[in-house]
């Protein structure tokens, strides 16, 4: 019966700050919102006892790609340096589309069997993964790192005014 309230309170924290992260107006708010929704799914993870999975999302998305959009909405300038609001006029199909949809995926969801919980040790699979992580390809994401450090470098470099790039800034 725990099982049944924590998924229900996952499922919560995964869907309301998803809805709230494409609703609010204020950029910056959505990317927080994202960030709570992340969480909600690392959170699904553990309940269904996939911790490498869990560890994953949150190292890697909100650990990683929620700061990327951090840094996006920072360095993207000021809410007065944009030219108007941008809006989507094909809300109303949109939202219809996602009722179909979910009603779909319920449906089937219904009608599945209920699983019952994995227990034991990590398989050779998992073990296999981190070996190959952790060995293989350890340098292709020491590499990927620097590749994404020149790039977040290069972003503060070309935002900031033309005079301070011709010698009048700090670099």
């Amino acid at each position: 019966m725990i099982e049944f309230w924590m998924f229900n309170a996952m499922a919560l924290l995964t869907v309301v700050p998803a809805l709230l992260a494409v609703t609010v107006k204020n950029v910056f708010h959505a990317v927080l919102w994202l960030a709570l929704s992340l969480v909600g799914v690392a959170g699904l993870f553990i309940i269904l006892g996939a911790e490498f999975l869990f560890v994953v999302q949150i190292l890697l998305y909100v650990g990683g790609i929620v700061v990327l959009l951090l840094f996006v909405v920072f360095l993207s300038g000021r809410p007065s340096d944009w030219k108007g609001r941008s809006s989507n006029e094909q809300w109303l199909g949109a939202l219809l589309l996602s009722a179909v949809l979910f009603s779909s995926l319920s449906a089937v969801f219904r009608m599945m069997p209920s699983a019952k919980p994995v227990t034991g040790s990590p398989g050779p699979a998992i073990l296999s993964l981190a070996r190959i992580l952790m060995k293989d390809w350890a340098l292709p994401f020491e590499i990927l790192s620097l590749v994404l450090l020149a790039a977040l470098v290069g972003a503060v470099y070309f935002t900031r005014p033309d005079q301070e790039r011709k010698g009048g800034g700090p670099w």
